[in-house]
């Protein structure tokens, strides 16, 4: 069974979530139907994810109850002004056939356009409307938290950011946790630069009889993290889910910690300079 989070809204999330890029067509379909069915119940798209519509038709063939689904999408940056959050929210839940969202996040803040805040008000808006159970962010900085939180008297319930063992996010951690922001991770593995091999991952992995990825993911689950893994192939699906029957070290948690460094991000997803529209 999957712990659960309650965020400070008193919504609540799964304690792992299925990520969905890039998976479209008739193979995302199946693939995303596939981790409904075999336990996940936080799924994650985004308008430029371009597979919304296969997120829909997936959480409909899985046959799991509504109620029980969480959904996540984000607003592209180009739909930050005020008005144009609201028609992409509203065109987010006809592509997916859904009645609500469960989470809505800003997906970058892009500072230099500087319509984040109107975004945030938006969000905050189509929640007191009922479109949109809880509300969140992705990829901001404490500068972004900070001044939307002062705009508008209302604080994320999530950010979901770049973590993974190069790049541990504890700075952001900590201020998540000052703000009662429960920190997502994208890219939780660490994708291309994936530390399967290191010691700090490989010794726990032999210790306990699992596969690095499950060390990985369950020092997100002790950190606190929600991660939002990401695969097609349902054995590994299957895998990814099974990490709340061990447990790290207090040692070994720190020790995969100790990986991260400055230059640890993917692709230099830094959000003061990267923007996506």
């Amino acid at each position: 069974m999957t712990p659960t989070y309650t965020l400070h809204d008193g919504s609540t999330l799964p304690a792992i979530g299925f990520g969905t890029y890039p998976l479209r067509g008739r193979e995302g379909v199946e693939a995303i139907a596939s981790a409904i069915r075999i336990g996940y119940r936080l799924v994650d798209t985004a308008v430029n994810y371009q597979n919304e519509t296969e997120v829909g038709e997936a959480l409909r063939r899985a046959g799991v109850p509504r109620d029980e689904l969480r959904v996540t999408s984000k607003i592209p940056g180009r739909d930050h002004a005020y008005d144009k959050a609201i028609a992409s929210t509203k065109d987010s839940l006809k592509r997916l056939g859904l009645d609500y969202l469960d989470l809505h996040l800003i997906h970058w803040p892009n500072p230099s356009v500087d319509l984040y805040v109107e975004a945030w008000q938006a969000l905050v808006d189509l929640q007191e409307q009922g479109l949109v159970k809880a509300i969140g962010v992705s990829n901001f900085t404490e500068a972004h938290l900070r001044r939307i939180i002062e705009a508008t008297g209302v604080t994320p319930v999530v950010n979901q950011i770049e973590m993974h063992p190069l790049f541990p996010q504890e700075r952001m951690r900590a201020v998540h946790a000052e703000l009662g922001i429960r920190t997502e991770a994208w890219s939780p593995l660490g994708k291309r630069q994936a530390q399967y091999d290191a010691p700090a991952v490989r010794e726990p992995a032999d210790r306990l009889g699992v596969s690095p990825g499950q060390v990985i993911l369950r020092w997100h689950h002790q950190l606190g993290s929600i991660p939002i893994p990401k695969s097609a192939d349902p054995g590994r699906q299957a895998e990814n889910l099974s990490i709340f029957d061990i447990e790290l070290t207090d040692a070994e948690v720190a020790a995969i910690t100790a990986l991260g460094r400055p230059d640890g991000r993917l692709f230099g997803g830094d959000p003061d300079t990267h923007e996506e529209m």
